[in-house]
């Protein structure tokens, strides 16, 4: 059992904030699966509890040495305004450290989806290739490892709704498997370096890679752009690129190695409608 400060820690937050796509509410809270691991994370008071199968990974996957109220000022300081008022709000979002290769197949299959197809077909990936686990007398499934993947049929990722992307993670699975592709490797390399070598896979375009970058190698210089940040560089920075390569840049040059938290402050801001107000 894990017992932390809540003054940091929004499970609702984290968890709603599009990182991750693997958890459920239960009971009072939250069960929340990543590998073949699951935690029950509750508010009790002052604390956040996870009860879990593995405290040690889950202290980790929360990123529970890093310290929020430090990230939250520098993110304030910037002095701009939407920023301090999302940051001061939503400063209980953590950056989770989820596994590289959950984090890149779940984030392929993102691309052009919505969030409860994307959920579904990751849940439907698990009961057919995965192990089936109980936690807290609840069934759940393991992800499935890269020769599942590698190994499954056209009818396999037809009958769980991957579509088109069905071919790019059955392709990068292949060569994971076959050595091609070694994501632990590239743990060495810049930021800069590791999205370049991201890029080179097959359905991987610039905001995948990011969104691979920071919630798989959590390298907070990266600064995922969807519609949502689309929205705040035109509406809220008074930017005037159409580029996104280009927007991510802008806003990697101007916060640094704070991107990728003003990014998930901004973002959940503006889905909120706060910015509206």
């Amino acid at each position: 059992m894990i017992n932390y400060s809540a003054k940091n820690f929004n499970l609702a937050d984290t968890l709603d904030c599009g990182q991750i796509f693997r958890y459920r509410p239960y009971k009072t809270g939250y069960l929340t699966f990543s590998l073949d691991k699951c935690a029950f994370l509750t508010r009790d008071g002052e604390n956040v509890r996870i009860n879990s199968n593995d405290d040690e990974y889950f202290k980790n996957f929360f990123d529970l040495q890093s310290d929020y109220e430090r990230i939250v000022k520098n993110a304030v300081k910037f002095n701009i305004e939407k920023l301090s008022l999302a940051a001061q709000k939503y400063g209980g979002i953590r950056i989770l450290r989820q596994d590289i290769f959950e984090t890149l197949i779940s984030f392929l299959i993102s691309q052009n989806n919505n969030i409860p197809r994307i959920k579904n077909t990751i849940e439907k990936t698990c009961e057919f290739l995965g192990e089936k686990r109980t936690f807290d007398g609840e069934t759940y499934y393991s992800f499935p490892t890269a020769e599942k993947l590698s190994l499954a049929d056209e009818s396999f990722y037809k009958k769980t709704g991957y579509g088109y992307r069905g071919e790019y993670v059955k392709k990068v699975s292949e060569k994971i498997v076959n050595g091609e592709i070694n994501l632990l490797s590239y743990n060495g390399f810049s930021t800069a370096e590791l999205k370049n070598e991201l890029l080179k896979i097959k359905g991987i375009g610039e905001k995948v890679a990011n969104c691979i970058t920071l919630f798989g190698y959590h390298r907070a210089d990266s600064f995922p752009v969807d519609t949502w940040i689309e929205k705040i560089y035109h509406e809220d920075f008074g930017g005037t690129i159409n580029d996104r390569k280009k927007i991510t840049q802008y806003f990697v040059n101007l916060f640094g190695e704070n991107s990728g938290y003003v990014q998930q402050y901004l973002f959940y801001a503006k889905r909120k409608g706060d910015f509206d107000k």
